[in-house]
């Protein structure tokens, strides 16, 4: 079963300061929950994200069990969206599709989430008592930091 999360998030700032943050991997760190230990291994040439960029990554989502992961940029599109698309790691599918939509005070952030966790049934029960709770804590923690980031309190 493909399952989804979409999350929206207000950004007072310009698209172009948006668009430059998110667009570089090395930011994913910072918004990561610091217990993942969210590591980029690639030797990455470019700061920026582009079409077919791969980016090799270790994490410990779950019982600090550490994780290799590979994903892709895919539907590229400057300064609108991009996907972050699983290649290797632990889920039958992930693709993360990030947009930004300006407005006049701002950025509306949309992020739509689709995964699949493998291991059929036993992997539907899984989400249903761990996965999903992870994933809403780490969407969480991300909108938290991004809230002190971009928004003004």
């Amino acid at each position: 079963m493909v399952y989804q999360l979409v999350r929206e998030q207000f950004l007072e700032c310009s698209l172009d300061e948006a668009w430059q943050f998110f667009s570089s991997p090395y930011n994913l760190p910072r918004i990561a929950p610091p217990e993942m230990d969210f590591k980029i291994v690639s030797d990455l040439q470019t700061d920026k994200i582009y079409e077919g960029l791969k980016i090799d990554y270790t994490v410990r989502p779950l019982f600090h069990i550490k994780l290799k992961w590979k994903s892709e940029i895919r539907g590229y599109e400057s300064h609108y969206s991009f996907i972050d698309y699983q290649l290797k790691g632990p889920y039958k599918f992930w693709s993360h599709y990030h947009e930004f939509i300006p407005s006049n005070n701002g950025v509306l952030m949309r992020d739509i989430l689709k995964y699949e966790i493998p291991f059929g049934i036993f992997g539907d029960f899984i989400n249903f008592i761990l996965i999903k709770r992870t994933l809403n804590y780490i969407f969480d923690y991300r909108r938290s930091i991004i809230d002190v980031l971009f928004n003004k309190k």
